[in-house]
């Protein structure tokens, strides 16, 4: 049929086509002109954007102005015997820590860690009288250091340390740990996870690419909006990581959403215009009407993807926003270079498109006829015609398949990040285990209590004894540590000569003091208790609480605050956006419930597999924690909610265009489904292979995004998009595209129609 258009093109029998327009018309008449300048813009985004990645920094997962985050800076500013954010595990390679080599040896080291810039306290074995700093078979002791700045500075700080250690530490097997040296760890693992990925995903995205494109030349179309997109894409992250904090992370969602959405776009109108040549229509023709449709979807589709990542922007952690705006810039990228670079390419090519079918033998042997993407192939109008006639069995069993995943979300826990996320076997996460188990005083997560305007060697002292005492009789503490001595039970047990001395250096400042809280268990939940706790009492003046249980809790509860105008924004801007697509009021709605329902059993997934450790042999070996880190959730949302939107449109844009035809709602979600079947299948190929190679990462964070995204995206592709979806509009028959007189007016003026 495709060799019949074409000779009927070249014998002037081409059937007449609609209007360009201005739009079109330029893209027809100035292709090669429209080609070269884009080609410029991208080399000019290459050059603007070639050291974006230099000013992305890494970490950024906290939310800067939290009560937590401004102790915290307060400790390492003000407190140089505060709470370390890099640890060395020293053992002497033979002897113990107390032999003449070990204490010279520890003693130079910490000596020049002291002076190494960047470091704002050193508390060493060798220099401090702490047992706790000692291990039990006396075979390795600790240097606990402070470094100054905030995440990104400490993590730049212990890489020079952990670099030079080998130098420095003569006769000394030393193993770093801490949250900065973990923090490194992550970062480290996260690049070379990345690297490994995109090697082995490259060469398989490429082949699924010529399957589904079907040629050599129309493979090559997504690469070059990918291409576009993410290029330009950087230079917009260096432009906004100069005025705010941007987590390089950014570049990974970068690639990856790009290149995806690229297939997407470029998929739907290739598909288009292939259908429309096989119809019989002129090169300029199908150029014409694919534009006309598939490019005014791709543009619909991109608006609600990126007003689905707008909500990382109301999230105050720059880790969240970042990816927020590389998001939204990539995603818009993909949607404009599509509709101007794909459709002058294809009237450049012309027939000339599948002249280059490498499969052409094996689709001829498989499906005896030569197959396309979108055609109506044998597979989707069986299930078309399945679910035409059995819409409350369909409906009935997907929803029960559905909520049986979703069950084990209402038991969802939140943490953040540890050592736990490396794999077992890196040498950072080995440590923080000797960590624990042979200096338990040491590893004790403590709360750290912060009163800038009280200090606790002079005036105040005994309303700090006071407040101290009061601490150490709530429920859950242990005991508290302050200038002044210890206290547990509402008791002092005071210290005496050289350890009071000891005390006071460590708690006290020119600027206030600090209080140690030990929570009674490990508990993550009986800590944050013990935080609210603290931070309902009176205090002899400001005070600032901190360590990792407060901020967990700051960061669920900031979470917990904006997620509802998150949801809010998603649930609002996609209602009146397919409200103007569709005229419908019931076809937004049923898009919302069905995204919700589908993340939600998404969420139950990822709760049962990485929170309580199941199907591991199936995802790859990790560290259960009992929890799910908190800010993940969201972003596996935002973007599965955005992708989900994007082949909703798909098939919407397809239902709705053969109902305003003329056929009823049966037939026009029958046609959609057959029409847009295999290539939300083929898009979602592309998609599922960039996220199994995050899934396959070393890290569990990136698992968790990995295996998230995966399962979102099989999930609605097949039995949301193929299954609920047409089941629903099915049951729902002509009430699909009711809508009040008032609104049905708006919808004449103002809907995105053709």
């Amino acid at each position: 049929m495709a060799t019949t258009a074409v000779c009927r093109e070249r014998s002037g029998m081409s059937e007449p086509g609609p209007e360009p327009g201005w739009f079109v018309g330029l893209l027809l008449r100035r292709r090669g002109v429209v080609l070269l300048v884009a080609l410029l813009l991208m080399v000019l985004a290459g050059v603007a954007g070639r050291d974006a990645g230099d000013k992305l920094v890494s970490g950024a997962y906290l939310d800067p102005s939290a009560e937590s985050q401004q102790a915290a800076e307060l400790l390492t500013h003000q407190f140089p015997g505060g709470p370390p954010n890099l640890v060395l595990i020293v053992a002497p390679s033979t002897g113990t820590v107390d032999s003449p080599d070990a204490t010279r040896s520890g003693r130079e080291l910490t000596e020049q860690l002291a002076e190494t810039p960047g470091v704002a306290g050193v508390q060493s074995y060798w220099t401090t009288p702490d047992p706790s700093l000692r291990a039990a078979d006396d075979r390795s002791a600790l240097i606990a250091l402070q470094l100054t700045g905030g995440e990104h500075a400490a993590q730049e700080t212990a890489g020079r340390i952990i670099a030079n250690l080998e130098e420095a530490s003569s006769g000394l097997r030393v193993s770093p740990t801490g949250p900065a040296a973990v923090g490194l760890a992550v970062d480290e693992q996260a690049e070379k996870d990345l690297v490994s990925a995109e090697m082995v995903t490259l060469p398989i995205t490429l082949l699924v690419l010529l399957l589904v494109f079907g040629s050599a030349i129309a493979a090559g179309l997504p690469l070059l909006v990918g291409a576009g997109a993410v290029v330009g894409t950087m230079a917009v992250l260096g432009l906004i990581a100069d005025a705010t904090t941007m987590s390089s992370y950014a570049l990974n969602l970068t690639t990856a959403l790009g290149f995806g959405l690229a297939v997407d776009y470029s998929l739907f109108l290739v598909t288009r215009f292939r259908e429309e040549r096989r119809a019989g229509r002129s090169v300029e023709s199908s150029v014409v009407i694919a534009v006309r449709t598939a490019g005014r979807t791709v543009v619909f589709s991109a608006v609600t993807v990126a007003l689905s990542l707008s909500a990382l922007l109301l999230f105050p952690m720059p880790f969240l926003r970042s990816l927020g705006f590389a998001g939204i810039a990539v995603t818009a990228l993909a949607a404009v270079t599509a509709v101007v670079v794909v459709p002058a390419l294809l009237a450049l090519v012309g027939h000339r498109l599948d002249r280059v079918d490498l499969f052409a033998p094996i689709r001829r042997r498989i499906t005896r006829r030569r197959a396309d993407v979108g055609e109506e192939r044998q597979t989707w109008p069986r299930i078309a015609a399945v679910v035409m006639r059995r819409p409350v069995l369909i409906l009935v069993s997907v929803s029960a398949v559905l909520i049986v995943l979703l069950l084990p979300f209402a038991g969802v826990r939140f943490g953040l990040l540890d050592h736990r996320t490396l794999p077992a076997e890196q040498p950072v996460a080995e440590a923080a285990e000797q960590l624990a188990r042979d200096f338990p005083a040491a590893a004790e997560d403590q709360i750290a209590v912060v009163l800038p305007s009280v200090n606790g060697a002079g005036a105040g002292g005994d309303d700090l004894e006071d407040y101290a005492a009061r601490l150490s009789a709530l429920p859950g503490v242990s005991k508290v540590e302050t200038a002044t001595g210890q206290y547990a039970d509402g008791q002092s047990t005071g210290p005496t000569g050289q350890e009071a001395a000891s005390l006071s250096a460590r708690y006290t400042a020119p600027a206030g003091t600090w209080l140690a809280v030990t929570p009674s268990a490990a508990d993550p939940a009986g800590a944050r208790d013990v935080v609210s706790e603290i931070r309902d009492q009176p205090a002899p003046g400001d005070v600032l609480v901190g360590g990792s249980a407060a901020t967990l809790v700051d960061a669920t509860d900031t979470i917990a605050d904006r997620l509802p105008l998150a949801l809010a924004v998603i649930a609002l801007s996609t209602f009146v956006l397919l409200f103007l697509f569709t005229g419908s009021l019931l076809i937004p709605l049923k898009a919302i419930v069905t995204n919700l329902l589908s993340l939600s059993a998404t969420f139950g997934a990822l709760v049962y597999v990485f929170q309580e450790g199941n199907l591991r042999w199936l995802v790859g070996d990790f560290t259960p924690t009992g929890t799910l880190e908190t800010t993940l959730p969201v972003l596996v949302f935002c973007i599965a909610f955005g992708l989900s939107m994007d082949y909703e449109v798909f098939l919407l844009s397809r239902i709705t265009e053969a109902h305003r035809n003329g056929a009823s709602t049966t037939e026009a979600v029958a046609q959609g489904l057959q029409r847009t079947g295999g290539l939300i299948t083929a898009a979602a190929a592309i998609l599922v292979t960039v996220f199994v190679a995050l899934a396959a990462s070393n890290l569990t964070a990136l698992k968790v995004i990995g295996v998230g995204l995966t399962l979102a995206v099989v999930l609605d592709a097949t039995i949301i998009r193929g299954l609920l979806v047409p089941a629903i509009m099915r049951l729902a028959g002509e009430a699909n595209w009711w809508a009040p007189a008032p609104l049905r007016r708006l919808h004449s003026r103002l809907g995105l129609t053709d």
